[in-house]
């Protein structure tokens, strides 16, 4: 942060309770920032408070991104031309990491448009398990300074006291990174299935060896739900091999179309994940994460 300068912490729509509890970890003030739509459906905001010369961290939820960036966007713009001195982004799920590579002749690289455009408005960002698959790390797309902040220790934490006799399972071979960081931390047994994907809702799994494991719970994690197709079959699996209806716990908890539905009418235990995403599923709190983060990688600079 710049030296000598005022940090304050302001938030987009749905963000306000996370934004609380950051300002409560790092003992930073809030400033109020004012979003609404006119009657045509544009966005109108004002800052309630000044920003001139502040070190400005913007917490935005960006679920639903064509809805909220936008207003993000405006946002940030709104701080500088009001004097801030730096902006800074926290969104916990970063998106359109999805598109990474251009698997049909003239689509769209949203993923690195989407990079320019964040980099273009802010100073730097922190953001929670983003889905980096063929990017080694986001500075291979976004030109600012950025930490990524792993779930993994808040999810161990979670399942060590909340599961009784778990054991970690990942729905498919994209998993296994998430699994065994997760699995680490509190030294937990672990598995992975691996996936064959020939559609968005089209997927086969091969099992893992699940014998002598009757008598734990199952867990399986994953770093995003969405359409929680992968999670069903992987549960159906597990409770034909004998064991225990599973547990599912995710990171980002993005829950798309009708998959509550899906999941509720599952071999499914109970689905649990971080406040990443605004969701009733999210039980595992991030604050403490994220608020160290910023602290150490930003405040202290």
């Amino acid at each position: 942060m710049s030296a000598g300068s005022k940090i304050a912490i302001a938030s987009l729509p749905g963000a306000g309770e996370l934004a609380a509890s950051l300002a409560n970890h790092l003992g930073l003030g809030r400033v109020e920032l004012e979003h609404r739509r006119f009657p045509d459906g544009e966005s109108y905001l004002r800052f309630h408070d000044t920003v001139d010369g502040a070190d400005l961290l913007l917490v935005a939820r960006l679920d639903r991104p064509d809805e909220r960036v936008p207003a993000l966007l405006f946002a940030a713009d709104l701080a500088r031309d009001l004097g801030a001195a730096r902006v800074g982004l926290v969104c916990p799920y970063l998106p359109y990491m999805r598109q990474d590579q251009r698997f049909k002749p003239g689509e769209a690289l949203t993923s690195r448009t989407f990079a320019c455009w964040l980099s273009a408005h802010f100073d730097w960002l922190v953001t929670v398990d983003p889905h980096l698959h063929r990017y080694a790390g986001l500075d291979e797309i976004y030109s600012i300074p950025s930490q990524v902040v792993g779930a993994a220790p808040a999810l161990a934490d979670w399942i060590a006291d909340q599961v009784p006799d778990p054991v970690l399972i990942g729905p498919d071979g994209e998993s296994e990174q998430w699994v065994s960081a997760v699995a680490g931390h509190r030294d937990l047994p672990w598995r992975v299935f691996s996936k064959v994907r020939r559609g968005d809702r089209d997927v086969s799994l091969t099992d893992p060896d699940l014998s002598g494991l009757s008598h734990r719970t199952p867990v399986l994690v994953d770093d995003i739900i969405s359409s929680g197709t992968t999670l069903i079959e992987a549960a159906s699996r597990i409770v034909e091999a004998g064991l225990r209806r599973p547990v599912a716990v995710g990171v980002h908890g993005l829950f798309a179309d009708e998959a509550r539905t899906a999941l509720a009418a599952a071999e499914i235990e109970r689905v649990v994940c971080t406040n990443t995403v605004a969701a009733p599923e999210a039980a595992i709190d991030i604050a403490p994460l994220l608020g160290g983060a910023i602290k150490d990688d930003f405040i202290r600079r």
